[in-house]
């Protein structure tokens, strides 16, 4: 358990901390460093498989129509969700960033609740009550809702959902998106390079190197917290997550000096409250149905 927290923990610190690596990149538009980031992903998946020696899924799962449309409906929502993410940590919105994956364990509640018909007890709603009054405090306060966060937290929630019913283990169906993504991202990368609009041209080698990270930096994180949920208790896993967000909010704050208006962080504190009531119900409810000791 001890390597599983550790594990977990290390994923969302990286996870965290990703505005610094992206402002190393802000030569590159969100849409252009988005198809670089696909291929590498995809160029450092396919060593790890050539590592590991597990081809076989990947034939059986092109051979299936209905495996292909859910991972390329997973794949379209991680695309839009990493393109969204890119653009904000990019254009000074880094803020907004941390609030949407503050907002997405309770967008994962009401997902349930909506398509999967599940129940939520009476303080999960009550959480939700209040990370809605949050958001809504933000869009009446600044004349509109704040789109970056919600786009992100419902993007990444739809994608959790698929892949909740998704077949295939966390690094196969990581693998099958990444290239199911590489099959627009690879063609889209040589044209523009033909035609002369890709931003790389020229670029010296310091960039080149950033991008290459891109790669490990992608995939590492996401093995890492495959191996820690496998072995560390739901309700510590979902504590955890609120570290990547956390050190987002920091990094907005402190480092990239965005500016936090008073009515701003009323509607954070809104959804702090939500997330500190939902994280305590939850943690309290896993020691109820915890087994005791003989």
């Amino acid at each position: 358990m001890q390597n599983g927290l550790l594990a977990a923990a290390l994923a969302y610190v990286i996870w965290g901390l990703f505005p610094l690596y992206f402002h190393q990149l802000t030569r590159l538009g969100a849409f252009e460093l988005v198809l670089h980031r696909t291929v590498w992903a995809l160029c450092f998946l396919l060593c790890v498989l050539a590592w590991r020696r597990q081809w076989r899924w990947l034939g059986q799962a092109l051979r299936q129509p209905r495996l292909l449309g859910l991972y390329a409906a997973s794949a379209a929502l991680l695309s839009v969700n990493w393109l969204i993410y890119v653009w904000a940590v990019n254009n000074g919105h880094v803020l907004e960033a941390s609030l949407g994956y503050f907002i997405n364990p309770l967008v994962n509640v009401l997902l349930g609740v909506l398509v999967l018909r599940e129940r939520p007890r009476p303080l999960q709603w009550l959480a939700l009550t209040l990370a809605a009054s949050g958001v809504l405090w933000m869009a009446w306060r600044t004349g509109a809702p704040p789109w970056v966060a919600l786009a992100l937290a419902l993007s990444f929630g739809l994608y959790g959902l698929i892949k909740k019913t998704a077949p295939l283990e966390a690094f196969e169906g990581l693998t099958f998106e990444t290239l199911l993504l590489a099959l627009v991202a690879v063609p889209l990368l040589i044209g523009w390079d033909l035609t002369g609009h890709s931003s790389m041209t020229g670029a010296p080698a310091s960039l080149w190197a950033w991008l290459l990270l891109a790669g490990p930096l992608t995939a590492i994180p996401l093995l890492l917290f495959g191996h820690g949920a496998r072995r560390i208790p739901l309700g510590t896993l979902g504590l955890l997550q609120y570290i990547s967000p956390s050190l987002q909010f920091l990094l907005g704050v402190w480092l990239f000096h965005e500016p936090l208006q008073p009515d701003r962080l009323a509607g954070f504190a809104l959804i702090w409250l939500a997330l500190l009531l939902y994280s305590g119900e939850t943690l309290w409810r896993a020691r109820l149905v915890a087994p005791r000791p003989a």
